[in-house]
């Protein structure tokens, strides 16, 4: 096995369970606004959420969108289908905020993600955050789920100005880090952005096929199925 020094490792939904979280957060959101008042049934209401959100978040990983844009639209769209409710930006904002003011208090985190923060520690490697999520949200987030501590560097898109895939955001997380590419491995679920992008910027690769219904698309350093599995990599 390679030696590594640095390690580079997405945070939603590879260590915290970002979906399972905002499934919840969604829920309390759905009580918050009273939104049985509009909707007849609130699985209208999720399931377009989730539609819209997965479209959004990869045009916003691509550079297609603004953030300011993305906040709004992904509940824009969603309450647009409710009975009768007057579907303003102001309301669309609101709506985000108290859902993110949900989605950033909740400690959920996914299966094994704590042994092997604490495997990695003693291991002695430098971990680094690299993620595409918001300034704010993402510190609220590693304080709810206790996993703040164990990182060297923090590294977010919007400190970046570019989102991964995007070989400037590697540029900016390696400068940051001051870690040295040949020995940094980027650890992700997401194989467009985490995977694709460390890899095409010549970083080694852990692929957390977290859902496997297939293989990675193409080659990669390692795949994995579970986070304990990289407690016998690194």
């Amino acid at each position: 096995m390679k030696h590594y020094n640095d390690l580079f490792v997405d945070f939603d939904d590879t260590l915290y369970d970002t979906h399972g979280n905002a499934v919840i957060a969604l829920r309390e959101l759905y009580e918050r606004l009273q939104l049985h008042r509009y909707f007849d049934d609130p699985q209208v209401f999720y399931d377009e959420y989730w539609r819209t959100n997965i479209d959004l978040w990869t045009r916003y990983s691509k550079g297609e969108i603004t953030r300011d844009y993305l906040i709004v639209e992904r509940f824009r769209r969603p309450l647009s289908l409710g009975r009768g409710l007057q579907v303003t930006e102001a309301y669309c904002l609101e709506a985000s905020d108290c859902f993110l003011d949900f989605c950033s208090s909740k400690p959920g985190v996914v299966e094994g993600a704590h042994e092997l923060m604490e495997h990695l520690r003693r291991q002695g490697y430098r971990i680094h955050i690299c993620s595409n999520g918001f300034h704010e949200v993402q510190y609220k987030k590693l304080r709810a789920c206790g996993l703040l501590d164990y990182f060297d560097t923090v590294i977010l898109s919007e400190d970046a100005g570019v989102n991964k895939p995007s070989p400037q955001f590697f540029d900016y997380a390696i400068k940051k880090s001051g870690a040295n590419p040949e020995s940094t491995i980027m650890i992700g679920d997401n194989f467009s952005t985490d995977i694709l992008g460390a890899k095409r910027y010549g970083l080694d690769t852990i692929y957390f096929n977290r859902f496997p219904d297939y293989s990675a698309p193409e080659p990669v350093t390692h795949e994995v199925t579970s986070l304990r599995e990289i407690m016998g990599l690194l």
